[in-house]
């Protein structure tokens, strides 16, 4: 890692006020020195508004101006918060609050509930949708786990916009929404819900908010004593506040005005959780003597993805559109983005794992690259392509990084190496505080080198690996940190799920993307039903969705890959379009010359229709046509990339041949010792099962087999079909 890197990550401490100004541009200046009054920051994608406002903070405090622990900084999610943190205490302004409304009230609502209402605070649920099935069985209303999950969905977009069960269908109607059930139903599900929270003395995440609200309306006197200890107030990601957030905030300020809101309407993308731009955009309204400061230089991407994302808003509509920032790159010139259209998803999914493998095999970080999509159901597909390219990858959304068993084990014995010191005989032979940790590490299942597969073993490592990753920067910025500071720092990030990178190439929504980057991205799926989604109605909803597309392509810094398939799977009838945001900024978007071509080839670079294009068409290997893929069994259409995979339905009869099987499995095994990869990189458990099952006779009927591809074919053919054949694959190779 650079030393640049390692100066982000944990940057020196200014040694004067002063110092703390140094590097900021023009604008992020003033933020920085506007000390007084309200203050509205318009921050565009990219922009440093975290940089800008935690030099505000930092700044003041260092300027004696603001007192650290008057200071109340509040954001959506835990790793933004964690974030702000560790840049605050690195400025020097140490003593400073930074936490998401929910961390910032249930503080609150613990130290005042026995004073305001007594006794202890009820029980806070971790997961109400079993509540929500309860209240479901109790009033004899059957849902299915979608249905639950919909449900659970419209109790907390009511809560948040502070509406009660029995004004929930009214409220519905006025906001548009379309609701999972009869709105009648689920009003009655929420009172249920809420009678059954009652009966057990438990509260919700969303109750968290509505009781310090409650408290602090209530008791003037509690009131006060918060308004007493913080006197100033910063608001991130303000686009994002709901109603009930809102109303805390203000009860939080009382008639003061000590208040710095930084936000971007074009980013809107959390409306269906009860968030809403308008008190951004109405901030002025509020506070007519406001400073307002606009953010629009652009230090993530290169002026031709900022192009893309510029073209995107241009042709928005609607409020948040009228209020949209020109974006201005500040980087050098890079790449065009690439445009690809592909015959079906399943080869949309390996252009991307191939496209992906190559940039790996030039030098690009694993972790430094992203594919994004609209829903999490298109993660499968993209799951088994990677791992059938031996790429490694993490799921963004999955369990958080220090709930995992393994992550709290390691830190439990990093904790014990440190209290025993240098008396502990693991540490003997380990010079520094990186040495320390693997050897401490390598007892939890830590190694030098990835275990093959890509299950639990490999996740584990995985993550271990952070840690160790981890330790190795911690120390190049702390030069003689011991293995106990390093515990500090990593109780810190747990408290505040601030998450160290795991190494692989990130899959993730666009809704979890918020907030990250990447030196390169690809978003996968930008068709017509997908981006923006089919159940995207009214004019609102679908410039939310021209938005998350917004959103997604400001993730990229360097290189940027949009793609879109155009049927859903193999020998599906190709009547799928591109994404309508995409017209007039993709090259030839108002021509459809080329799409034959494009359909024949698998994938196709829209990126101009030159000579040079056509010559990557000739040059392309032919992708076969393909039929509907139907179970073997029974007949159905697959749809199911684990079913493609096998040609059978899951639960239909196999008929493998589990010596065959067993022979592909050690096989395997001794080709992947040989190169040195996992084992899947070789073929996966799914590819080998469906070899197994077909017993493919010549290399025509192998190739068949969805996993197998041109690639594996020509390196490993003979070998499966030796094996198939009941030969020794030696004896294969012999006859080639």
């Amino acid at each position: 890692m650079t030393a640049a890197t390692h100066s982000t990550l944990f940057p020196r401490v200014p040694d004067s006020a002063d110092a703390v100004l140094e590097g900021l541009d023009p604008e992020q200046r003033a933020v920085a020195t506007a000390l007084h009054g309200p203050v509205c920051v318009l921050a565009g994608a990219g922009t440093g508004k975290t940089r800008a406002i935690t030099h505000r903070i930092a700044y003041g405090v260092r300027a004696g101006i603001l007192q650290p622990s008057s200071v109340l900084a509040v954001t959506f999610t835990n790793r933004a918060a964690g974030e702000m943190r560790g840049r605050l205490r690195q400025l020097g302004a140490v003593g400073v609050q930074a936490r998401t409304f929910h961390s910032a009230a249930l503080r609150q609502l613990q130290y005042f509930w026995p004073k305001a209402v007594g006794g202890t605070l009820p029980r806070l649920v971790d997961r109400k949708i079993q509540l929500v099935a309860d209240a479901a069985a109790a009033c004899r209303i059957r849902l299915d786990r979608g249905e639950l999950r919909d449900v659970t969905a419209e109790i907390e977009w009511s809560k948040v916009t502070q509406t009660v069960p029995a004004d929930y269908t009214a409220a519905a109607a006025k906001a548009g929404r379309e609701a999972p059930r009869d709105p009648a139903e689920i009003a009655q599900l929420y009172a249920a819900y809420e009678d059954l929270k009652r009966e057990r003395s438990v509260i919700d995440f969303e109750d968290v908010l509505l009781l310090t609200v409650a408290v602090l309306q209530d008791r003037h006197d509690i009131a006060e004593q918060v308004r007493a200890q913080y006197q100033h107030f910063v608001v991130d990601e303000y686009q994002d506040v709901s109603p009930l957030q809102q109303r805390l905030l203000e009860l939080w300020l009382g008639d003061r005005e000590n208040l710095c809101v930084v936000g971007d309407a074009s980013q809107t993308i959390y409306s269906f959780t009860g968030a809403t731009p308008d008190h951004l955009l109405d901030f002025r309204v509020r506070h007519p003597g406001a400073t307002v400061v606009k953010l629009v230089r652009d230090y993530r991407s290169t002026p031709q993805v900022v192009r893309l994302a510029n073209g995107l808003l241009a042709q928005a509509r609607g409020r948040a559109a009228d209020h949209r920032l020109e974006l201005v790159s500040q980087r050098p010139a890079g790449p065009e983005p690439v445009f690809t259209e592909y015959t079906d998803e399943p080869a949309e999914a390996e252009g991307a794992a191939r496209r992906i493998r190559e940039l790996i095999d030039s030098g690009v970080p694993a972790g430094e690259i992203a594919v994004l999509f609209r829903t999490n159901a298109q993660s499968e597909t993209y799951e088994q392509a990677l791992a059938d390219a031996g790429v490694p990858y993490q799921l963004r959304g999955a369990e958080r990084f220090f709930d995992r068993p393994e992550v709290r084990n390691a830190i439990t014995a990093l904790r014990a190496a440190a209290r025993f010191g240098g008396n502990d005989a693991l540490l003997d032979d380990a010079p520094d505080l990186p040495s320390q940790v693997r050897a401490v590490l390598s007892g939890k299942g830590w190694t030098p080198q990835p275990p093959a597969g890509s299950g639990a073993v490999r996740e584990s490592w995985e993550s271990l690996a952070a840690l160790v990753h981890l330790a190795q920067d911690f120390t190049a910025a702390r030069s003689g940190a011991t293995l106990a500071d390093l515990v500090v720092e990593l109780d810190e990030r747990a408290g505040s799920q601030h998450a160290p990178t795991v190494q692989g190439v990130t899959l993730a929504s666009l809704h979890a993307a918020k907030g990250l980057e990447w030196d390169v991205v690809f978003l996968v799926g930008v068709a017509e039903g997908m981006m923006p989604i089919t159940y995207a109605k009214t004019d609102e909803q679908i410039e939310e969705e021209r938005r998350l597309l917004y959103v997604g392509v400001t993730r990229a810094r360097e290189h940027l890959h949009l793609s879109w398939a155009l049927s859903r799977s193999p020998g599906g009838r190709p009547n799928r379009r591109p994404s309508r945001f995409l017209t007039g900024l993709r090259p030839g978007s108002h021509a459809v010359a080329g799409r034959a071509g494009a359909a024949g080839a698998g994938g196709v670079e829209r990126g101009s229709w030159t000579a040079a294009a056509t010559a990557v068409l000739e040059q392309a290997p032919r992708r076969r046509q393909r039929t509907p893929a139907r179970c073997r069994v029974c007949g159905r259409t697959l749809t199911d990339g684990g079913e493609m995979k096998l040609m059978r339905c899951e639960d239909c009869p196999s008929d493998m041949d589990e010596g065959l099987y067993e022979r592909l499995r050690e096989w395997r095994g001794e080709q992947a010792r040989r190169s040195g990869q996992p084992a899947f990189c070789v073929f996966t458990d799914k590819t080998l099962i469906a070899i197994a099952e077909a017993v493919p006779d010549d290399e025509h009927e192998l190739a068949r087999i969805p996993g197998v591809g041109m690639r594996k074919l020509r390196r490993y053919g003979a070998d499966v079909l030796a094996l198939c054949a009941g030969r020794d694959p030696a004896e294969g190779q012999d006859q080639d």
